[in-house]
């Protein structure tokens, strides 16, 4: 278990966010040799989604989500679910061209749906399951 986890009934740990942000969530949650990584979206570290459109905000996603594998004995080759959710399904394909070049050696399984409105006006979050050792 690292230093920055605690551990619940049932062996789970429960990984808080590295910076004091306040989210009523953790930022990933490992039982056994999974690693769940909750939804993460295009921000910088100030929290504000960072300029530049759909593609911008996929990579700044993808970055911050590889950013908490990592950071819990993982990475991006280890993922192997994840749910893709937009705020305008007609960005689908420009989402897509970043997306695929983070998974040079294998594509996750995924799950997509469009909503509403995302949380601090984002057009992506993408939340994913990983292998750890």
């Amino acid at each position: 278990m690292s230093d920055d986890a605690s551990r619940e009934a049932g062996g789970a740990e429960y990984y808080p966010f590295p910076t004091k942000n306040n989210l009523p969530f953790s930022a990933a949650v490992r039982v056994g040799n999974m690693l769940y990584v909750s939804g993460q979206m295009g921000t910088d570290e100030s929290v504000k989604i960072v300029p530049g459109g759909i593609e911008a905000e996929t990579r700044q996603t993808l970055l911050n989500m590889k950013r908490i594998l990592e950071r819990h004995g993982s990475s991006l080759d280890r993922v192997v679910k994840c749910t893709v959710m937009m705020a305008d399904m007609s960005e689908w394909p420009a989402m897509n061209a970043i997306y695929v070049q983070q998974f040079p050696n294998h594509l996750p399984a995924r799950s997509a749906f469009g909503a509403a409105a995302l949380a601090l006006g984002g057009r992506v979050e993408i939340e994913c399951m990983a292998t750890v050792d």
